[in-house]
């Protein structure tokens, strides 16, 4: 086989329709677009989203649901009970040891420790965030809370 012989495979190669140029071409006179009405003529047809004079659904729904404020802060919650099953007393409660232990996956991730559940052991708080309800369990069990860490 030489490269003077090489061929394109058998139909896959066809001419491009030349619509509009004569009775012989099949595509002829109204160059497959029929007869009368807005599609047979230039420029005709509906834009996309045109709904026959209705108001289209994109004018008809808000632009926006209300705004996203960027300049917000995300704490990942961690409540007391959790801290009074995972930890012993006189254990120091911060970004390192809450990832040991498993309750967050990241221990430079932002952390608030709120107050639903009930503690009893001493414990030593240093994270970013403590709401005023679990930082009084934590003091009146004997623990403290050294803001920020």
């Amino acid at each position: 086989m030489e490269l003077k012989d090489l061929k394109p495979a058998e139909g896959s190669r066809q001419n491009r329709k030349r619509k509009g140029r004569g009775p012989a071409s099949g595509n002829g006179k109204t160059a497959g677009r029929g007869m009368n009405g807005q599609l047979s003529r230039a420029g005709g047809g509906k834009r996309a989203g045109f709904e026959g004079g209705q108001t289209p659904l994109a004018r008809r729904l808000p632009k926006l649901p209300g705004f996203t404020n960027i300049n917000r802060v995300e704490y990942l919650p961690v409540n007391v009970s959790r801290l009074e099953e995972k930890f012993e007393s006189g254990e120091v409660v911060d970004g390192a040891s809450l990832k040991a232990k498993g309750i967050i996956k990241h221990d430079d991730a932002l952390v608030k420790v709120l107050g639903d559940g009930e503690l009893t052991k001493a414990l030593t708080v240093k994270v970013d965030k403590v709401s005023a309800t679990a930082a009084q369990k934590i003091e009146a069990a004997g623990g403290k809370v050294e803001l920020p860490c």
